[in-house]
């Protein structure tokens, strides 16, 4: 048979983690819920105890469980999150020589466009939330660090959570993961200097207009203009185009 026509059977471990993780994420168990002792998942899917932890294993390093020793160990469910997949993201890149530029470039496509998503459909509600931010951020202006470090990439999520496309928060999330890492990286090379504060005022200056465009309901304006702040920001933090993810995340 050619190899390319040869089907692999699942291992029995792939398969009892496969009915599992079907039942956390789908609401069946919760988090925090402790899954059935080890000889009640074993009759249940008549399977062997090493079968079982390899289940377990599988799981676990999908960060969906985990799994306790000890007395009043066994294995409880977590809530999937976009950690773990930032991290495998963030190794990929790193094996890939990614740099930074071709990341803030995906970031900047995609979260332009979630931008104009979310003109066409925001809320009352959404634009308070985006009010609220703003104060936020204006009670920072007058430290840089503080504004770089508590507000900004907050408004960022912000954005993307209000547009609602859930794929696209996902994706982002895990971008944002090593944006930041290249933001911390960032302040701790770069002081606060004289220039610091207008810079921060100019990023807040940004912030209130993509807001005041989302408010007309503006989407090809607001993304247009969110897509050329973001690539102003690319160019203010890496000065180097030959920078690499590796760099940041090593």
């Amino acid at each position: 048979m050619p190899r390319s026509a040869v089907v692999r059977v699942p291992k029995a471990g792939e398969m009892v983690a496969a009915q599992l993780r079907r039942q956390i994420v789908t609401g069946q168990l919760h988090e925090g819920d402790a899954l059935p002792s080890e000889a009640a998942l074993m009759g249940q899917f008549g399977v062997s105890r090493p079968t079982l932890r390899e289940a377990f294993r599988i799981l676990e390093s999908e960060g969906i469980i985990q799994v306790r020793r000890g007395a009043r160990g066994g294995a409880h469910v977590l809530v999937p999150g976009t950690a773990a997949a930032g991290r495998f993201t963030g190794t990929l890149l790193q094996y890939r020589g990614t740099t930074l530029a071709d990341l803030h470039e995906a970031r900047s496509h995609l979260e332009s466009a979630g931008v104009g998503m979310l003109a066409e459909r925001r809320t009352a509600e959404d634009l308070a939330r985006l009010d609220e931010a703003l104060a936020q951020g204006e009670a920072l202006l007058g430290d840089p660090v503080g504004y770089a470090e508590r507000h900004d990439l907050g408004f960022h999520r912000l954005l993307i959570e209000l547009a609602g496309n859930q794929t696209m928060i996902a994706l982002l999330d895990m971008l944002f993961s090593i944006v930041e890492l290249h933001n911390q990286s960032f302040i701790k090379s770069h002081p606060p200097d004289a220039s610091s504060e207008t810079k921060v005022r100019a990023a807040h200056r940004a912030h209130t207009k993509v807001v005041d465009l989302l408010r007309q309901g503006d989407g090809a304006r607001a993304a247009s203009f969110w897509r050329r702040h973001l690539s102003q920001v690319s160019e203010y933090m890496i000065s180097d185009p030959g920078e690499i993810v590796l760099d940041v995340l090593a």
